[in-house]
């Protein structure tokens, strides 16, 4: 079993010397007739970890649709960076890793197209990929161990290779927000601990916010705590935040990986 980590106090102070990355205000969704969300009221910190824990059926991937932008609210309203959702446009700060059941198998790309992907939002429209930009999709596939797949088709991968590639796909151009959900689903057990301890390392020493659904409750408790800070119908809301007071100097991928000697 995992030792449950005691979560540090933050201070009012503290909390407030970082801008909101998430505000929910209010927010409803329904499926037709079928209410999925209700009146959900919701701040997101820059650093903040948050992990969203909930049974099937509660919203937790629908909310994440939301805020990505793939769907809208009935009611209430959603902000970005300070933004309205719906007006916001550097789409390129948010990483977006969707449960793998939403991909289409029969997708004809490589694993390097579907990676080098992830840098077209800050991209014009048929501008070519620099060699920085090559050089961040290796770095990228060496973090995940799937430097070897580069030139295989997507379609071709197991559940656990083709989750790897859409981690890579989300952290390349080095996003400020990142979104999982179920970043896990599929993989094996050494990819999990190697992934945990990258985005563990990303929360604490780089400028990043988390917000993750996940189903493995002792992943959650040993690093968010053990009760939530917050629970909006089935939905529980599980925080830490990073305060740290040295940030990494580091700048790729696979130093977060790399064994400490």
């Amino acid at each position: 079993m995992t030792a449950v980590q005691t979560v540090p106090a933050i201070t009012e102070t503290q909390l407030n010397c970082h801008p909101e990355i998430i505000a929910l205000d209010r927010v409803s969704f329904s499926f037709g007739n079928k209410p999925v969300l209700s009146d959900l009221s919701f701040r997101i910190r820059e650093r903040d970890f948050v992990g969203l824990i909930g049974p099937n059926g509660a919203g937790k991937s629908t909310l994440l649709r939301l805020i990505v932008g793939l769907l809208k609210p009935d009611a209430g309203s959603i902000e970005l960076f300070g933004k309205p959702a719906d007006r916001f446009k550097d789409r390129h700060f948010i990483g977006y890793v969707p449960q793998r059941s939403n991909f289409n198998p029969l997708f004809p790309a490589t694993v390097r197209e579907v990676v080098l992907s992830g840098l077209y939002g800050r991209k014009k429209l048929f501008r070519g990929l620099s060699r920085e930009d090559q050089a961040r999709c290796d770095d990228a596939l060496r973090a995940m161990h799937i430097e070897d797949l580069g030139d295989k088709r997507i379609g071709a991968l197991s559940g656990g290779q083709q989750q790897r590639v859409f981690l890579a796909r989300a952290l390349i151009s080095g996003p400020k927000l990142l979104i999982l959900d179920e970043p896990m689903s599929g993989v094996d057990a050494e990819t999990q601990a190697n992934f945990f301890h990258l985005i563990r390392h990303l929360h604490q020493k780089h400028v990043i916010t988390f917000l993750m659904v996940s189903h493995d409750m002792e992943m959650v408790r040993s690093y968010l705590g053990r009760e939530p800070k917050e629970t909006a119908g089935k939905l529980s809301f599980y925080v830490r935040h990073s305060h740290e007071t040295e940030d990494c100097a580091e700048t790729d991928l696979l130093h977060t990986i790399r064994k400490e000697g």
